[in-house]
């Protein structure tokens, strides 16, 4: 198992300015903070849903005081296989719903895309504008040795967890600006303009006025409404639900106190079922009448497109590196988890005979439920899960049990090692722009693989240093 921060000599080169902190902090102190840290989350306001554990599921996020850290040259590595990975993406996103070349050729199967229920036939054929489908790319990465970085997998639709990233780093430089002094860390703060910027490049062309954008969010009994609220805040757009928009002479219009005012691009964090009820589901009061129709005509920009989950499928993920040769003619930087598709019958033996020794998820499942971590599971949970595979194959994927680097964490009990994995958000626009850090998800239950904040994990601030 590696361990980011201490090596066979002592602490790793990109945690030395860390180590000596922790020594020189002292638990006592560190204790402290962490209380102070929390206290400071409180009257921010940011909580996190997590179901299934009854009583109220709104609470605070765990924060863990003590940051990962990435070198210059590790973060190098990453954002070359980041930024390459989010082209291909959006490279087959637009295929599928063109010409469809890479089903043609056989390196995609027909039945994945087609037959998959996030593909939709309304965006056959459409160009959204610069051929960009998932403007906000968030890619989850493991690690498992010094230099040995997979990708676990892709979220192209509505990625959550970026405005934990930039709080987490806001409550350490208030809490610890010596520890900034002393290293040089490069800073996630733009990442608000920068997101402003992306959907601003992504605005139909109306003149020399400046693009209206807005943020789209279901309300605030959603489990990331915080960060729906937080990011409308940091960009200076409006919040909007359902109810401030309308349709009307083919424009999309927002109810202001001054008037109705015309919206250019919406950045949305509602499901695509739920977006146009004349077009989806004709019961969702979540989305506005029309909207679809204005999106068709090219006159505002939704932020992802409608249809980009096809790309969040997690047995398309499987090919992705396929479609960085075939898109990119680029050798993949960052290589998938080995990954065994049940709907495939010779995977599916090899599934169901090792279930033990696996990891099975839902192709479309997230936050970490519908999974089974099979060395933890017991007989008769794998058992419940060999029928569900038996009974729909299509609907699960299976990974080796990988050994997760760990990291320092503050625990009850002390500085003990936990697993994390890494989110880092892409943003695509006219042109690419990576913020060098992202959001650490770390398991606070010992030996715990299952870092989703949903499922109780918490987060840490993420460093990349400068040199």
């Amino acid at each position: 198992m590696f361990d980011e921060m201490n090596g066979d000599d002592g602490a790793r080169p990109p945690y030395c300015g860390v180590a000596h902190w922790l020594d020189t902090l002292g638990l006592a102190t560190l204790d402290g903070k962490r209380r102070e840290a929390e206290t400071l989350f409180r009257r921010s306001g940011i909580t996190f849903a997590v179901y299934g554990e009854g009583g109220d599921p709104e609470r605070l996020i765990p924060f863990d005081l003590i940051p990962r850290v990435f070198g210059r040259d590790e973060w190098q590595r990453l954002a070359a296989g980041i930024v390459q990975r989010a082209r291909a993406l959006n490279a087959f996103l637009w295929d599928v719903y063109h010409r469809g070349e890479i089903l043609r050729a056989g390196v995609v199967p027909e039945a994945l895309v087609y037959r998959n229920r996030a593909f939709l036939p309304e965006m056959v054929g459409f160009d959204p504008p610069g051929r960009i489908y998932a403007h906000i790319v968030g890619i989850d990465l493991v690690r498992t040795g010094p230099g040995e970085f997979r990708v676990l997998e892709d979220n192209c639709r509505t990625p959550s967890g970026v405005s934990y990233m930039l709080e987490n780093r806001e409550i350490m430089m208030r809490m610890f600006p010596e520890l900034f002094a002393g290293n040089r860390v490069e800073p996630v703060d733009g990442y608000a303009d920068q997101l402003r910027a992306t959907l601003e490049d992504m605005a139909p062309r109306h003149g020399p006025r400046a693009p209206v954008c807005v943020v789209l969010t279901p309300g605030p009994f959603n489990a990331a409404y915080y960060e729906h609220s937080y990011l409308a805040d940091q960009m200076g757009a409006e919040l909007v639900e359902a109810r401030d928009l309308f349709v009307d002479d083919g424009a999309l219009w927002m109810k202001t106190t001054r008037g109705p005012t015309r919206v250019d691009v919406v950045y949305r964090r509602i499901d695509d079922e739920f977006l146009d009820p004349l077009v989806f589901r004709p019961d969702s009061y979540l989305g506005v009448a029309g909207l679809m129709d204005v999106y068709r005509a090219g006159r505002v920009t939704l932020v992802s497109a409608p249809g980009a989950g096809v790309a969040d499928d997690k047995a398309v993920y499987c090919y992705v590196p396929e479609m960085i040769r075939f898109y990119l003619g680029e050798a993949p930087v960052l290589e998938n988890v080995p990954t065994w598709q049940c709907a495939l019958p010779e995977h599916r033996d090899h599934v169901l005979t090792h279930l033990d020794e696996l990891v099975v998820k839902e192709v479309h499942g997230s936050g970490g439920y519908g999974m089974l971590i099979g060395p933890r599971a017991s007989a008769a949970e794998r058992a419940e899960f060999a029928r569900k595979i038996a009974h729909d194959p299509a609907a699960f994927i299976a990974q080796p049990t990988l050994s997760l680097s760990t990291v320092p964490t503050l625990t009850p009990r002390g500085i003990a090692s936990r697993h994390v994995d890494f989110r880092p958000f892409c943003l695509v626009g006219r042109q690419i722009r990576l913020t060098p850090g992202g959001l650490t998800r770390v398991a606070l239950r010992e030996g715990s693989l299952v870092v989703n904040s949903s499922q109780g994990g918490g987060v840490k601030d993420t460093w990349v240093l400068s040199e």
